[in-house]
């Protein structure tokens, strides 16, 4: 398992992916954080966070079509993902949702729901500059070491799926 995780990140690491930075890593957890400039005002910006089948990848998915995913901006509302034959994925709770302004998630994504840690998935919209700056933040805590150190694996995927919201909104495809 320790040498999957290694290879993944090594795979990553030379695919190229943008990055944003993990800007916290302790001994049971890490915080990711990456921030994005998106020609849009907040409200385009915000309805779009809440379309995530239309711009996560399809990668990065149990049933490997992302438009399977489903994420209504409502407390409370499920970061849900259909499965052939009707089962089904929760990938996380909406837990706030100050429209236009903010959206969090509780949300243990990729191998992270294995491990029993607590996860938030932050996005904070700002106009600025005409459009809005989209401050992305992802926290995990009760991780084990191995968790911990692939943060950067983790901060690759996340910031995968920001670069392709950003690439939805500004041009319709991800």
């Amino acid at each position: 398992m320790k040498f999957a995780v290694v290879g993944a990140l090594a795979a990553l690491m030379l695919a190229g992916v943008s990055r944003a930075e993990v800007v916290d890593k302790g001994p049971q957890g890490f915080r990711l954080k990456t921030v994005q400039q998106v020609a849009a005002p907040p409200e385009t910006v915000f309805k779009a966070i809440g379309e995530i089948g239309h711009w996560w990848s399809d990668d990065h998915t149990y049933s490997h079509h992302a438009s399977n995913m489903t994420m209504p901006l409502t407390p409370n509302a499920c970061f849900c993902e259909a499965l052939p034959g009707g089962g089904g994925v929760r990938h996380g709770v909406v837990e706030m949702v100050i429209p236009n302004q903010q959206v969090r998630v509780e949300a243990a994504l990729g191998p992270l729901p294995d491990e029993g840690v607590a996860a938030a998935l932050s996005f904070v919209l700002k106009p600025k500059d005409g459009g809005t700056e989209l401050t992305v933040t992802y926290h995990v805590g009760g991780a084990r070491d191995l968790m911990v150190s692939a943060a950067p694996v983790v901060d690759g995927v996340i910031s995968e799926q920001i670069v392709r919201l950003k690439r939805y909104i500004e041009t319709g495809k991800p």
